[in-house]
């Protein structure tokens, strides 16, 4: 089999070797009853092949790309020795994510459990984003529950010698070059149709620092449950859908934060999967985008659905411009993408908005019973306030639908703002009272 890196994934892990950090994605479950620690290990174990039993091994080359090997699981499964209250579950959520993941040396991913002094536990499976996104973790977590053990095919690290791994990673940048000579073509269609709103990144992303005053943090965040039934019923009596009032949610929230264009309108990002069967690929993802007016979304979602899907449409027909360059990865020094970083901000301070739709039962079952509750969120530790300042700040919900509950989680950075998880749930209370949802927030 083909185990090279999609370009996607090959700019992913590029971006983290360059700047030192990554995002990761954190899949967390709250059981308000005991939990079957013999069945989480074996869903430890069973996690450790298929989609998250690998990492990734440099080419020798330069330009070359970088392929998937095997890697063993984490050494344990890892349980807290000392008891927590529930209410403090996300601050010990945070603090996992703190635990470092290596997608290159491993382990790329860790499963931790904290119980708690009322009964039951919190369980939090952290895996490096250059690993797989959402989906790809929520199909290796189906496989984990049922038992299924994938054998993907990925040779051991260091098969290959390394006059080997030079004669063929050579000859594939020979086979790519064509890729290549069309990426280059879409770089400049993409430099050009973006250039005033790069230009004007570039200038606003070089603020003057602050001397002392950077520190690395993991961006405030909040969760909010609301039941299924309530959620949807909402969505019907603003002429919307499920995925229209999420969108209206993150379109409200980023007016009430000031995340918005000269205009007042808020320029929502919407990640869509593009994984099909047998996808082996870390990030199987494109993007779509909309701009919603954040004061008309409380009373009526007709325009916000009708303008989501003449997005969605629309990328069915066209593939997204900004993926058409990514043959170019290879080729790009990781010195490039820190200067780039330290020169661009954020064009048109996107809000990114996340549905990662209906998981089935399965994925709630980590220990082989139902979880009160399920999130999933996507974050990026040992990122600096210094770096989120110019960046424009930070917006990011996801949503799902699992069992009974919708779960709307929230990271958020305001430059200059207060930037607590207290000021986080609030905004998302206000948020949901502005669009009459009931919610647990969190």
């Amino acid at each position: 089999m083909d185990n090279t890196l999609a370009y996607i994934d090959q700019g992913s892990f590029l971006a983290l070797r360059a700047l030192g950090r990554g995002p990761v994605i954190q899949f967390t479950w709250v059981y308000d009853h005991p939990v079957d620690v013999d069945g989480l290990r074996r869903f430890h174990a069973n996690l450790g092949v298929g989609l998250l039993g690998r990492r990734i091994e440099r080419s020798p080359l330069p330009f070359g790309r970088d392929r998937w090997v095997t890697a063993p699981p984490p050494d344990a499964l890892e349980i807290a020795s000392r008891d927590r209250a529930r209410a403090d579950v996300w601050a010990w959520a945070d603090e996992r994510v703190r635990v470092p993941v290596d997608p290159r040396l491993g382990p790329s991913w860790h499963l931790g459990v904290q119980p708690f002094t009322e009964g039951g536990a919190g369980v939090t499976l952290v895996v490096s984003h250059s690993i797989g996104d959402a989906m790809a973790i929520n199909l290796a977590v189906l496989d984990a529950v049922r038992g299924v053990r994938r054998d993907l095919g990925y040779p051991a690290p260091g098969s290959r010698t390394r006059g080997r791994a030079m004669l063929d990673d050579g000859r594939r940048t020979v086979r790519d070059l064509p890729e290549m000579a069309r990426a280059v073509g879409a770089a400049v269609r993409v430099a050009r149709a973006e250039r005033d709103g790069l230009a004007t990144s570039v200038k606003s992303g070089s603020p003057p620092r602050r001397r002392g005053a950077s520190r690395k943090v993991v961006a405030p965040n909040a969760t909010a449950f609301v039941d299924l039934s309530h959620w949807d019923e909402r969505a019907r009596s603003l002429n919307g859908t499920s995925n229209s009032l999420f969108a209206a949610v993150g379109a409200r929230l980023a007016g009430i934060l000031g995340r918005v264009g000269d205009d007042g309108l808020v320029r929502l990002s919407l990640p869509v999967s593009e994984r099909g069967p047998d996808d082996t690929r870390a990030n199987a993802l494109t993007e779509a985008s909309v701009t919603v007016d954040p004061e008309t979304v409380t009373t009526d979602l007709t325009d916000l659905r009708r303008d989501v899907k003449d997005a969605l449409t629309a990328l069915a027909v066209a593939p997204n411009d900004l993926l058409g360059p990514l043959a170019l990865v290879p080729l790009t020094p990781a010195f490039l993408v820190r200067r780039l970083e330290g020169m661009v901000a954020q064009l048109g301070s996107p809000v990114g908005c996340s549905n990662l739709g209906q998981f089935t039962d399965d994925a709630n079952r980590p220990d082989g019973t139902d979880a009160e509750r399920f999130a999933a969120r996507l974050i990026e530790p040992g990122v600096t306030t210094d770096v989120l300042d110019r960046m424009g700040g930070l917006l990011f919900l996801g949503c799902t639908r699992i069992g009974t509950m919708v779960s709307i989680t929230v990271t958020s950075w305001v430059p200059g703002g207060a930037n607590t998880h207290a000021a986080v749930r609030s905004s998302l209370r206000r948020t949901l009272d502005d669009m009459q949802v009931s919610a647990t927030v969190e």
